[in-house]
């Protein structure tokens, strides 16, 4: 394991089951409790932890005096709506939690009576970001993606010369990030069709969806102090899902000479739990070498542990929801089945990358990986890629044609991490439908 990676315990004991109904077989087993800012039914938010069908009220548990330590020091942290003072404080406290709701959710816990109590059904509660994200920053480092994307503006070099030497990003718009289930409004902005005189104003007719992994910093750095990439899980709290919607056309007119601006910064949906590293630990597997020829990385990027077990074994699906599917009596449709296995760059290399020029990271601050594409045409991560642009627009079950998203359309995200021996942890969903423009 990479510096600052946990090891595997008793926690990831695939014999172990709770006693919680529907925590076994779902998304949110014994083996996962990702943590998240819930307001139960008239009550304000409050962090809590994922658990099977339900969600145990941590300030609750704390107030019971079922706490002590550092796993007392952990919830103590999560005051206020959010996480931020709790992930802060490194991974220490964060185990030391993760065992005691171990211990207390499991079969045979003698605390049962005490905690069953505290449990509040999922389905009736609201979830909320975790945390407030001061910086944003989204990555592209899904070298599928870059490079399908590349074929469509530049098929005679793909991949500008900096691709395969260092983690490309930009700084996003932390405002506009939402929860999982916030109606995305489409975006106006300027575009230049086809043959016209000059640009027009009005609403995105090419609005895209984005598959991406999302990571949680917790631990800040200080200014002008960037963390070796030995210890750049150090700083890493979790992971969600990421949907960082674009607009197209609105991109295809601005993006030159400084990137996104309008196209990107109107939403981004995340998934609202954070899956920690410590559920992720059976999950890490070896980066993917590079193929013959790429450059080695340079030295502040490379780590020999980092590249043995600093990658993520994640299966990643992205659905399409239409009005046009309901009326005809289908379910959604699967556009993508993915794996983080294809990013090109590590979370770690992306850590190091970030704040190698002296920028400080805070906790609470939030990545992107950029769109998670795979090698085939049932792996593509956007419609950009699924529809070649929009020139062969997809076809869905009941006959109708999508090159972009329209009106009424909700995209799903999910994610299940898998590996033989292990339960399978899962991410909740990141879902959003599109709404008309203001």
């Amino acid at each position: 394991m990479n510096a600052g990676s946990p090891g595997l315990d008793e926690t990831h004991d695939a014999r172990r089951r709770s006693w919680v109904e529907g925590a076994s077989g779902g998304e949110f087993p014994l083996q996962n409790l990702p943590l998240g800012i819930f307001s139960p039914p008239g009550g304000a938010p409050r962090a809590g932890v994922a658990i099977g069908g339900s969600i145990l009220d941590l300030p609750a548990l704390r107030e019971a005096g079922l706490l002590d330590g550092q796993a007392e020091r952990a919830a103590a942290a999560a005051q206020g709506g959010t996480l931020n003072a709790m992930l802060a404080l490194g991974a220490a406290p964060r185990r030391a939690l993760r065992r005691r709701l171990f211990d207390l959710l499991a079969e045979g816990s003698a605390a049962r009576s005490d905690v069953e109590p505290l449990l509040h059904p999922m389905a009736g509660c609201t979830l909320h970001l975790p945390c407030a994200i001061g910086d944003y920053t989204d990555f592209y480092a899904g070298i599928h993606h870059a490079t399908n994307v590349g074929l469509l503006f530049r098929p005679d070099a793909p991949l500008l010369p900096n691709y395969k030497h260092m983690p490309i990003g930009y700084h996003g718009r932390a405002s506009s990030v939402r929860a999982s289930g916030t109606p995305v409004r489409r975006p106006c902005g300027q575009t230049s069709p086809a043959g016209a005189a000059g640009p027009v104003f009005g609403p995105s007719a090419r609005l895209d969806y984005e598959l991406e992994l999302g990571v949680w910093i917790g631990q800040g750095t200080l200014p002008g102090e960037p963390p070796p990439i030995g210890r750049a899980w150090d700083h890493i709290a979790g992971f969600c899902l990421l949907n960082d919607w674009s607009a197209r056309d609105v991109q295809a007119w601005e993006y030159r000479p400084l990137g996104p601006f309008l196209a990107k910064n109107f939403a981004t949906t995340v998934s609202c739990w954070i899956v920690t590293p410590e559920a992720l630990a059976p999950f890490r597997i070896a980066q993917p070498a590079r193929p013959s020829g790429d450059p080695s990385p340079l030295p502040y990027l490379h780590d020999d542990a980092d590249q043995g077990g600093g990658a993520l074994a994640v299966d990643l699906e992205a659905w399409l929801h239409t009005p046009g599917l309901a009326r005809a009596g289908h379910g959604p449709h699967r556009l993508a089945l993915t794996s983080t296995r294809h990013l090109y760059w590590t979370v770690a290399q992306m850590v190091a990358h970030h704040s190698c020029g002296g920028c400080d990271l805070r906790p609470g601050d939030l990545f992107g990986s950029g769109t998670i594409s795979g090698p085939d045409t049932g792996s593509l991560g956007c419609l950009l890629e699924i529809t070649s642009g929009g020139r062969t627009p997809l076809t869905l079950p009941d006959g109708e044609q999508r090159g972009f998203l329209q009106d009424g359309d909700e995209v799903v995200l999910r994610a299940v991490a898998r590996r033989d021996g292990f339960v399978s942890v899962g991410f909740g969903e990141c879902r959003a439908a599109v709404t008309g423009h203001a």
